[in-house]
């Protein structure tokens, strides 16, 4: 039989470029898979459950399928009366992520940027502004965020805005969230669009990301009761049985640069809150996006 050297190199390196090949494919396609089986919850939905037992609590949380979490600051800190490291190694045990916190932006900013970066938390984020007296102010407010961004970035993580309806409300007929988008670095600052809040406040959330791609890496996923009128507030209910869109709203923010989708749940009817957590999450399991 003749022996090709060439021809056997040829046929070997092609088979090589297969396999490279398929291992390339098969991971993207495993780490595609894992992104949209990830489901967040913000602790907030659990505000008054958790103080009583953080670790039964999360445990619960992990039961009903999140693997993510998005913390915030309480009377226990960002960590539950636990240091960073024991609740990272918590999360792990429940094979479970912290991905962000909500937190205090004016207060030890520096050391918490250093504990979230310990354990390789994403974010940092400014739950809440408070409506503003001037456009001026709105953009003090930028540069302040930029300024924690600065910190952030120093630490090897990101800091973002959480909004509420009141930068969706002109402020000497101009919008307070594009003043903050507008002036806040793209390369320190990103934002967290809380969906409820921006549909509560008259705008259309599929519109804000094609504003602003890429500047909204992570949502707040809440649903909206239906036929609600916009002057109530207090609207929210399980998902799935409101009148947002998700399937059209996570899509297109999936488009635009959107990663981390994290239930929260702030007001309850006829439910309580760690039903409301459950139920959410099994909507969401349901949910196929484009």
């Amino acid at each position: 039989m003749n022996f090709n050297r060439r021809d056997f190199l040829k046929s070997t390196s092609l088979a090589g470029t297969g396999l490279l090949l398929s291992s390339v494919t098969n991971t993207l396609l495993a780490d595609q898979k894992r992104k949209e089986a990830s489901i967040g919850l913000q602790l907030y939905t659990l505000r008054d459950d958790l103080p009583k037992d953080p670790k039964g609590v999360l445990k619960k949380v992990a039961g009903y399928g999140y693997n993510q979490i998005e913390s915030f600051e309480g009377s226990q800190g960002m960590f539950w009366g636990m240091s960073a490291k024991e609740f990272k190694a918590y999360m792990d045990e429940l094979h479970m992520t912290i991905i962000s916190s909500h937190c205090d932006i004016n207060k030890d900013f520096e050391r918490k940027a250093e504990e979230a970066a310990q354990i390789g938390m994403k974010y940092l984020i400014c739950p809440y502004l408070g409506p503003q007296k001037s456009i001026d102010d709105f953009k003090k407010a930028a540069e302040h965020f930029n300024d924690r961004g600065a910190i952030c970035k120093k630490h090897g993580l990101r800091f973002a805005y959480h909004n509420h309806d009141y930068s969706f409300v002109p402020v000497d007929g101009v919008l307070p969230q594009d003043v903050l988008m507008q002036n806040t670095d793209k390369d320190l600052v990103d934002f967290e669009m809380d969906i409820y809040w921006v549909v509560t406040a008259g705008e259309d959330p599929n519109k804000w990301f094609d504003k602003y791609p890429g500047r909204f890496k992570l949502c707040h996923v809440k649903d909206r009761k239906k036929n609600a009128p916009l002057s109530d507030k207090d609207a929210s209910c399980i998902l799935g049985q409101g009148s947002i869109n998700y399937v059209s709203i996570l899509s297109k923010g999936r488009k635009q640069g959107l990663i981390y989708n994290i239930v929260e749940q702030e007001f309850y009817e006829n439910t309580t809150p760690l039903d409301a957590a459950k139920a959410d999450a099994a909507y969401l399991k349901t949910l196929k996006m484009a």
